[in-house]
């Protein structure tokens, strides 16, 4: 089965999706799109056409585990997303991913623009691995 992670931004969305046996996360390229509405369109048309029958969709809890205004955005992606494709979206942690997504790059000399362009694809990489993680 393949599974689609997103990694909702202000600016910039990034994707990644899963092998079809689900072992690993696979960077896609961002969106850029300050318009929650054409987000939830084009994830939605990026689930279909990818054949994704799963979304896991990061959800920025605080630190302490309660929620702020980003993570009520992203619910908000979520019901928007569901409205539109008949397949589950899945709200999941994504606490301290865009932290390891530029740990990553910092090992890997990752610089400029490559880096900003790169980074929101790379957290949503890692949000899908956590996830697809969790469930082997």
């Amino acid at each position: 089965m393949k599974i689609l992670g997103v990694d909702f931004g202000d600016s910039r969305t990034g994707y990644a999706i899963s092998d079809a046996l689900g072992f690993s996360a696979n960077v896609l390229d961002a969106f850029k799109c300050k318009s929650i509405e054409g987000v939830a369109y084009y994830t939605a048309e990026l689930a279909k056409r990818l054949g994704a029958e799963k979304i896991i969709l990061g959800y920025p809890k605080n630190m302490n585990g309660t929620l702020g205004p980003r993570a009520e955005k992203a619910s908000l992606l979520a019901d928007m997303i569901r409205e539109r494709i008949d397949i589950p979206v899945v709200l999941w942690d994504e606490r301290l991913t865009t932290v390891s997504a530029h740990n990553l790059m910092n090992e890997t000399n990752v610089r400029g623009k490559k880096r900003k362009d790169s980074v929101d694809s790379i957290s949503a990489a890692y949000i899908l691995q956590g996830y697809l993680d969790s469930i082997r």
